[in-house]
């Protein structure tokens, strides 16, 4: 037994209750298809879930039962919860939300909030949802967390989205530059064309198109990331605080990276609609997009996981035929389809390294530190696991 779980040091309830936790943890073990979990339980006892199959293997150890209460009550943001207060700790988390995520088919709802809580998430979810007076607000919870702050953990080009790797070892930021140049490829343009960028972050593939002679005019909702690509003064570039809906005007081009899981489900129409319209014929919008499976997407469109509701307020992962239904609807070829989820885990393991060795500001408190780790194993954890993918995709008008 590991230093902390031997029996005799164990809380007599602990063992009493035991049962009833383990039937849980019986469901649990019938979903793991592929890979297990070496779990060490609050009565003292070790139990390997799973193990039926190659996978990954984890380490968790339980501390107190309460973590699969909160696991059965709330899903992920349970989960989450649970192990900000210390119901439960693993060595490293990644290879448990890759075991969840490639298991998500059997697992079901063993992970999702269910009943009165999974409606009262619900609620709260759609209180945030990005209609034209709360996306702003949804932004800055996540975006306006300052310069300063982002600066500290992403590569020299301030890049916020995965990057494409070509060679094992490949610096992020040249990783980084070939999928700006990837985007700005994808939309055909030359020297004196006007792009629309949806989402521009901090001005990187602003200033890689610019660089290249294209004019680009940049939408943000974020006054950080505003403020920062108007200090750059790029050339070419005019950048504002726009809503997409609120676009006007007439583009050769249109490039968006990594906006769309900002929008919603409700607002991918009009999404689309902005796209369509101010494509002029023929032109081409190059779209980077995080999709999640569709064998889960409306269990997960149902529900409100730990992303949803501790990291992106109001964001949403598309699924790939609806949202593609949705664009051809509007008249928009949806072509050149790459999907390179494996690069987003490494890109998330680079954020990560470069996280534990930042020293952040003083108001990013060890909470805040501690969210935003869990936070960035988690996706690596779901990009590595399958059900979850981002891709590039062409839409012609």
């Amino acid at each position: 037994m590991n230093a902390g779980f031997t029996p005799e040091r164990v809380p007599l309830r602990s063992r009493i209750f035991a049962g009833p936790f383990h039937r849980l943890l019986d469901r649990i073990d019938a979903g793991l298809e592929a890979g297990g979990i070496n779990a060490t339980l609050p009565d003292g006892t070790r139990r390997l879930l799973g193990g039926r199959a190659d996978g990954p293997v984890p380490i968790v150890h339980l501390r107190r039962w309460r973590a699969l209460v909160r696991l059965a009550l709330r899903g992920s943001v349970g989960w989450y919860e649970g192990w900000a207060a210390g119901d439960w700790s693993s060595p490293d988390p990644v290879p448990l939300f890759d075991l969840f995520m490639r298991n998500r088919v059997a697992l079901g709802s063993a992970a999702r909030a269910e009943g009165p809580v999974r409606r009262a998430l619900r609620r709260w979810h759609r209180r945030r949802a990005n209609s034209p007076a709360n996306a702003r607000r949804n932004i800055a919870a996540h975006y306006d967390l300052g310069n300063d702050f982002y600066r500290l953990w992403l590569d020299p080009t301030k890049t916020y989205s995965s990057a494409m790797f070509e060679a094992p070892g490949e610096p992020l930021e040249r990783a980084q530059r070939r999928k700006l140049q990837a985007i700005l490829d994808r939309t055909a343009t030359a020297p004196g064309d006007r792009i629309l960028e949806i989402g521009c972050g901090w001005g990187s593939f602003a200033e890689l198109a610019s660089g290249q002679g294209r004019v680009v005019h940049a939408l943000t909702l974020s006054t950080e990331q505003k403020a920062h690509v108007d200090a750059r003064a790029l050339p070419g570039v005019t950048v504002a605080l726009t809503d997409y809906r609120d676009v006007a005007g007439s583009y050769d081009a249109v490039a968006s990276i990594e906006m769309v899981e900002a929008v919603g489900q409700e607002y991918w129409p009009a999404y689309l609609d902005t796209i369509a319209r101010v494509l002029k014929p023929g032109g081409r919008a190059a779209i980077q997009y995080i999709s999640i499976a569709d064998d889960v997407f409306p269990a997960y469109a149902d529900s409100v996981d730990f992303i949803q509701r501790y990291v992106f307020p109001g964001g949403m992962l598309l699924s790939d035929s609806r949202f593609r239904a949705l664009a051809e609807a509007r008249g928009l070829r949806w072509t050149d389809h790459r999907a390179f989820g494996l690069d987003y885990a490494e890109t998330l393991r680079r954020w990560r390294e470069a996280f534990d060795a930042a020293e952040l500001p003083p108001r990013c408190d060890e909470r805040f530190r501690r969210l935003w780790r869990y936070y960035l194993h988690y996706c690596e954890g779901g990009f590595r696991g399958g059900g979850i993918d981002v891709a590039q995709v062409t839409l012609v008008r």
